[in-house]
Parts: structure tokens; C-alpha cells; sequence
């Protein structure tokens, strides 16, 4: 029987078992306890550190973190900041499009992220009706495998990650929605057990009629997302819409930005300053962690993106991004109010234990 006529079958039977309330008893996949939230650092090689050759990144400085965040894409041909996308590009082979180094396998083949999960986000700008129409089958194909190879290591896939952003994602609701039911009802025909399936919005400027507009349903769901950078109260939106439908709440990217005031400049928010530091903490990292620490039943992980935003091509002139260095290292205070708010037991960070905890079921 092929994929495609086996789809039917086999959502049907996703679908059946996933009509459980998500409560503590009945918790969606991965989701940890009320109150616990898992930890993951983004988002390249330089940024994670912790390899002989990219070794003054967070691991360099802080205790492994409980998972890891890296991208692929599914757009082969296509060109942006003018490299050529491969389709899958780092996951086994060392890629850069603009924004730092990733080889996911690189990673994983290293002791220093031996316990953490990893949290991939796949992108198919421009690609998002052939991804719907089953052009790029054979990469969502070779994805899977390299995921399922992966055993009991979690794996959050953030199938076409800010979704509602039309400004550089270009994607239409309608083969969207299609490209990623397509991709979960694929890898449930290859029984891929070690995935959990995120729906991540940009996080601000869309409201909850709007992003039902783009929700794949709650069948294809297990984790909602968003993205928390500068506008961080726009993320009540998708945390309202979480439990509303039941569903464990990601902040899937965050990264600190101060705003002059409107949505279009920031002020520096360079970690290696100490005042703009002091600034970051008191502005952006203590309502960061109020967002986490105000919903435990909801927001269950988070992703802090530690990066030296300008020094990366795509970002270089990004009136966002070209203000931020939000490395976490850079600031001796900085780094010590990390270190003890996530030092808590709350926050999931790696050990021998950690998969298991996140594969169990309440």
C-alpha cells in the first residue's frame, strides 16, 4: 500500500487517540508536569558552543541545557543572502544561509548533548503549495528517517514556524495547513514514535479568529508556539488559544529587545554594555520569566536564542536584530541571574533522567 493511500488509515487512528482531555492524567507528547518548563538554547553551532571547534557558546558556560534548537528547510533551488538551499540543509552536513554554522548531527554526536532533546525548526518559504502537493515527499521522507534514528531522543519539529508572518514567510492558510497535516499523517505511516508536533506563530498582531484561521486542528497538534522577542505581550494571544484547546504552550524563540516606543527601532540591547545589560534584565528578562512563571500550566519550555545577532549576515541590517548581542555570557550579572533562575528544579535542563520524564504518560 503506498504512503499516500495509507494516510487515511492512519490518521484516522490519530485522530481516535487524540480526543483525550489534556489534563496532568492525559498530558500531550512530551509535555511535562504543570509548573515544569523545558529548557532549550538556540539557535546554531557558534551559539551552543560545546564542540572542539565552536567552543565558547552557552555550553561553554552554563550546565547543558534540556534540549537544543537548529533549523532545516524544505526548499530546494531556491536562493536567499545568496546562498542555494539543498533542501534539508544541517542536519548531517555542516550549512550556513546567513545565519551562523548548523549541523544538527554534529551535535548529537557529541557527549556534551548526549541528554538533550532537540527542537527543529522546518521551513518551507516559497514551498509551501509544493510541500502540500507532495513535491518535497522524499525530503519530508529522509527527515523522518534521521529522526526516527534518533530512539528515544524527543524531537519538537516546528513545521512552518511562525506561520502567520507574512513579511518573510509568504505562507497562505490553506497549504499551510495542508503542508503540515501532510507531514504528521506521513510520519504517522512510518511510525515515528520520538516527535512531538509544534504550531508556532510570530507571537504578536494576530488574533484568536485569525489563528484559527491557520490551525492545522488538534488531532495534528501537540504543542502550540510563539515567537517572544520585543512585543512580548503578544504572546497572551497564543497562550489563550493553548488553553483553549488543551495544548502545552512553547516559547519556541525569544531573544531581548528594547523598543523606543513604536515597532519599527530598538534601542541597543548590546549584553556586553553593562547599563544596556542592566536595562535588558530589568526590561525584558524579568517579564520574560514572568510570562513563564504566571502560566505554569501552559508555557512548558522555552528557547533562548544566544546569539551575536550582527555579526550574522541575515541579521547585519535587520533594524530587529542588528541592536542585540544577547549572549549570555557577556554580562557577569547577567549571566549570574541566569544561572539562578534556571538553576530551579522547575526548569528541565539535561540528565541521565530527562527523556524518560518527558516519555512519560500521566
Amino acid at each position: 500500500m503506498s504512503i499516500r493511500f495509507s494516510f487515511v488509515v492512519l490518521t484516522t487512528v490519530a485522530i481516535i487517540g487524540s480526543c483525550t482531555t489534556n489534563t496532568q492524567e492525559r498530558r500531550e507528547k512530551f509535555e511535562p508536569d504543570d509548573g515544569e518548563c523545558i529548557l532549550f538554547i538556540g539557535q546554531d553551532l557558534t551559539a551552543l558552543g560545546g564542540l572542539d571547534d565552536y567552543a565558547d557558546g552557552y555550553l561553554d558556560y552554563f550546565p547543558a541545557p534540556g534540549g537544543f534548537t537548529m533549523y532545516t528547510n524544505l526548499r530546494p533551488g531556491d536562493t536567499a543572502f545568496g546562498y542555494t538551499y539543498k533542501g534539508l540543509d544541517g542536519i548531517t552536513t555542516t550549512d550556513n544561509w546567513a545565519s551562523g554554522d548548523c549541523n544538527m548531527q554534529l551535535q548529537i554526536e557529541d557527549e556534551d548533548f548526549k541528554y538533550s532533546a532537540l527542537a527543529i525548526g522546518l521551513q518551507f518559504v516559497n514551498n509551501d503549495s509544493a510541500t502540500a502537493a507532495g513535491v518535497h515527499d522524499s525530503l519530508i521522507i529522509g527527515l523522518g528517517n534521521w529522526i526516527n534514528g534518533l530512539g528515544k531522543r524527543p524531537v519538537f519539529l516546528r513545521i512552518g514556524y511562525e506561520f502567520d508572518a507574512p513579511d518573510w514567510n509568504f505562507y497562505k492558510e490553506y497549504h499551510f495547513k495542508n503542508a503540515f497535516r501532510r507531514i504528521r499523517d506521513m510520519y504517522d505511516s512510518m511510525q515515528i514514535e520520538n516527535i512531538a508536533y509544534v504550531w508556532h506563530s510570530k507571537g504578536w498582531g494576530t488574533s484568536i479568529d485569525e489563528l484559527a484561521e491557520w490551525y492545522p486542528g488538534d488531532e495534528y497538534v501537540d504543542w502550540c508556539a510563539y515567537t517572544h522577542f520585543g512585543w512580548g505581550v503578544g504572546g497572551k494571544t497564543m497562550i489563550d488559544f493553548a488553553r483553549e484547546h488543551n495544548k502545552p504552550l512553547f516559547i519556541a524563540e525569544a531573544t531581548p529587545q528594547i523598543f523606543d516606543g513604536d515597532t519599527t527601532i530598538t534601542q541597543d540591547c548590546f549584553l556586553d554594555n553593562p547599563e544596556q545589560a542592566k536595562k535588558a534584565w530589568n526590561e525584558w528578562f524579568i517579564p520574560f520569566f514572568k510570562v513563564i512563571e504566571d502560566n505554569p500550566d501552559v508555557v512548558k519550555a522555552i528557547s533562548y536564542i544566544n546569539v551575536d545577532w550582527p555579526a550574522q549576515p541575515m541579521w547585519e541590517a535587520n533594524p530587529f536584530f542588528m541592536h542585540v548581542d544577547s549572549r549570555l555570557h557577556l554580562d557577569s550579572q547577567i549571566k549570574a541571574n541566569w544561572i539562578k533562575k534556571t538553576s530551579k528544579r522547575e526548569y528541565l535542563k539535561a540528565s541521565p533522567e530527562l527523556f524518560d520524564h518527558l516519555w512519560e504518560t500521566k
